[in-house]
């Protein structure tokens, strides 16, 4: 379980001395076990959330508990030490690294073909077109996504903190990218997304505005909550 207790962030502003409050008196409870999804308007803290609990960015105040343990001061290291794993919305080119090198640095052991076909392919890549190839620009945005997620599945674990991992993927792939969710469902999965398609696969929802969660539930009840906001930006894959 993964506890926020109290959790803020501000940062100050060197020009003026003003102080923006970008979280505020935080408090979430995680399950193990299930998938919660955080929404919300662009600007509203979700990612930050995301980079306060790997690690990224220490809280200004508040604590953070796994399995009871305050892990508020962990380095990004130390976390992925206790199995927390992170795919980025943007995801980060390796110059000189080859996929397959990526995929064993990730899972810390020599993988074979079949093994790298299991993570790439869950994914909507073929391991046999890719294993080979270098980790950097000549990858599309889409390709370089699905191979971080791949690494995040590689990796394994036991917290998953997934920034909007729709990001760059087909409507070919995305049931590919649904299937890995529900076969991460005995981890605890944080996403962060406003994909209706993501949403539903969710065992709770977690819905931010101007800097903390203002309404949380099972999907069933947010549901009606969500399209009752006019300011809330739903993305339908099949639109996309």
């Amino acid at each position: 379980m993964l506890e926020l207790k109290n959790i803020s962030y501000s940062v100050r502003d060197e020009a003026t001395g003003a102080v923006q409050n970008i979280l505020k008196d935080v408090d979430l409870t995680f399950d193990d076990g299930a998938i919660s999804v955080i929404t919300g308007p662009n600007g509203s803290g979700k990612s930050t959330l995301i980079r306060i609990l790997m690690g990224f960015v220490r809280p200004t105040s508040g604590t953070i508990l796994f399995n009871g343990e305050d892990v508020t001061d962990l380095s990004v290291t130390e976390r992925a030490r206790k199995g927390f794993t992170i795919a980025f919305q943007q995801p980060v080119r390796f110059k000189g690294i080859t996929v397959k090198k990526l995929l064993e640095l990730a899972s810390g052991r020599t993988m074979d073909t079949d093994a790298m076909c299991e993570c790439l392919s869950s994914v909507g890549l073929c391991a046999r077109n890719y294993i080979g190839r270098a980790v950097d620009g000549t990858l599309s945005g889409g390709e370089l996504k699905r191979i971080e997620l791949a690494t995040a599945i590689a990796k394994g674990g036991e917290v998953f903190l997934l920034d909007e991992p729709e990001a760059g993927i087909d409507l070919w792939s995305f049931e590919d990218l649904v299937k890995v969710f529900e076969r991460l469902h005995d981890k605890t999965v944080i996403i962060v997304s406003h994909q209706q398609r993501i949403l539903e696969t969710a065992d709770k929802i977690v819905l931010f505005e101007n800097d903390r969660p203002v309404s949380v539930g099972r999907k069933e009840e947010m549901f009606t909550k969500l399209t009752q906001r006019p300011n809330l930006c739903w993305r339908n894959i099949k639109e996309d």
